[in-house]
């Protein structure tokens, strides 16, 4: 088994659609060990030996901001006879990455924003600010001055071999402020006591037993702003981040281990937050009314109780292995959808928890409609720079703009219709271990599974 460690180096030669890397090392190894690629179009999950149920991977790629090969990997509609670059035959697998460039403050953003306007990538990582700054509205701290980058949805700050831990809060389900503060303490001890234990890899241990990084997330905020205003969740940001700083004072003299170099992060949410009947992180809901549909792999034992309760249940379009479970949805009356939202005000929400909550990254997609809005982001980023630590973009689709999508928005009367024909679901009678479907999802795909 052959291993090569390489990096980025500036482009100095005259090929200038190439990004030319510099081999740091080899390591070669005699040692047979089974590998799995588990990153398959089509195929949401599968087993790999026995009892081992395993799924697409997901990863962020890093890449110079000058490079034009990198700003349009995803941009199949590339002028190939001009440029040495992406092709429409890479569409099948083109999408498995998330694509982000290292953005330096100060850069001209007019080549890479109108890119992003037109299909939502790149997206953006100021690695500078994500060395310097814990929350962006404390002073400089340079805790992470060795930090390399980011973790695929770009809410934690990582190093090298370094993984992320994560823990969620529903402040919106909170009785009091008080309530939210004590939940805090239960979260920050999860997180913790994770960091206590070990990797198979050692210089991934090295690396986690040095910063003890967690991040402390939240769900629901567009609920509980809509419930509370905008000044109270300041309040409730600010107290809570010191009252996670103060357990991690006490805890880590209980542990005799370091304190955590960043705590607090806003994750994007998938599964997690459906379960608690939040909008995911930071976000706003999709419609006031939708259908949120979730992959369930054929044959498992969650299929009969959600048919005999009345979800409809249908058989995937792209994987014949999978079945799609339709779930309606109505959220708050209060809140309105992703669409009735500006691009620019939901980077302030971003810059908002930057600044009182998170010290590791907010996970921001940012919805914008191409027609009116695709123009404005390069005058957009040049503004929020100076805000954020990384944020992506997420051109609106239109309403069925392809079959079985994750979220459709429908009318208030085709909810109700939906909902006049399910009954209570009664899972009592299954007996087999239910896969945590967080492990499988962060984001606009979930599959649930049974064993």
């Amino acid at each position: 088994m052959q291993m090569t460690t390489a990096r980025f180096e500036k482009n100095g030669g005259e090929r200038k659609d190439l990004i030319p890397i510099e081999v740091i090392k080899i390591q070669v190894s005699t040692k047979i060990t089974p590998t799995y690629d588990i990153t398959v179009p089509t195929v949401n999950e599968f087993v790999c030996g026995p009892g081992l149920l395993v799924h697409n991977s997901a990863e962020i790629a890093f890449g110079p901001h000058k490079s034009k090969s990198f700003l349009k990997l995803k941009d199949y509609r590339w002028d190939t006879d001009k440029y040495v670059g992406p092709r429409a035959d890479r569409a099948p697998w083109g999408w498995c990455s998330n694509n982000s460039i290292f953005a330096e403050i100060g850069m001209d953003y007019t080549e890479s924003g109108d890119q992003t306007g037109q299909n939502g990538e790149p997206g953006y990582a100021w690695l500078e600010n994500m060395r310097m700054y814990g929350r962006m509205g404390d002073p400089i701290n340079w805790i992470d001055r060795d930090a390399d980058g980011g973790n695929p949805c770009l809410e934690q700050t990582l190093f090298d071999k370094e993984l992320c831990n994560l823990a969620e809060l529903f402040p919106f389900r909170a009785a009091s402020k008080g309530d939210f503060l004590r939940t805090i303490k239960f979260a920050y001890l999860y997180a913790k006591t994770v960091t206590l234990g070990r990797t198979h890899w050692r210089e991934t241990n090295k690396i986690l037993l040095k910063n003890r990084r967690i991040g402390l997330s939240m769900s629901g905020i567009q609920q509980f702003i809509g419930a509370n205003g905008l000044d109270k969740l300041k309040d409730w940001c600010t107290e809570g981040y010191d009252t996670v700083c103060k357990y991690d004072k006490i805890y880590s003299d209980w542990f005799c281990v370091p304190l955590s170099n960043k705590k607090t992060s806003i994750k994007p949410s998938g599964t997690i937050s459906l379960v608690a009947g939040a909008t995911p992180g930071m976000h706003w809901p999709q419609n006031v009314c939708y259908i949120r549909r979730i992959c369930v792999a054929k044959g498992s034992p969650l299929l009969d109780p959600l048919v005999a309760s009345g979800y409809p249940v249908e058989l995937s379009l792209y994987d014949p292995s999978t079945m799609i479970v339709s779930f309606p949805v109505k959220v708050a009356d209060n809140l309105r959808s992703v669409h009735e939202v500006s691009m620019w005000e939901q980077l302030s929400m971003a810059a908002f928890l930057q600044k009182y909550w998170s010290d590791n990254q907010v996970s921001a997609t940012v919805t914008f409609n191409p027609a009116t809005e695709g123009h404005q982001i390069k005058h957009a980023l040049t503004y929020f720079q100076y805000q954020l630590k990384g944020v992506s973009f997420l051109p609106a689709l239109e309403k069925g703009a392809f079959a079985q999508m994750p979220y459709e928005e429908i009318t208030a009367e085709r909810y109700d219709e939906m909902m006049a024909v399910i009954n209570h679901l009664d899972l009592s009678h299954v007996v087999e271990e239910v896969i945590a479907p967080e492990r499988f999802c962060d984001g606009e795909k979930c599959t649930l599974s049974g064993r």
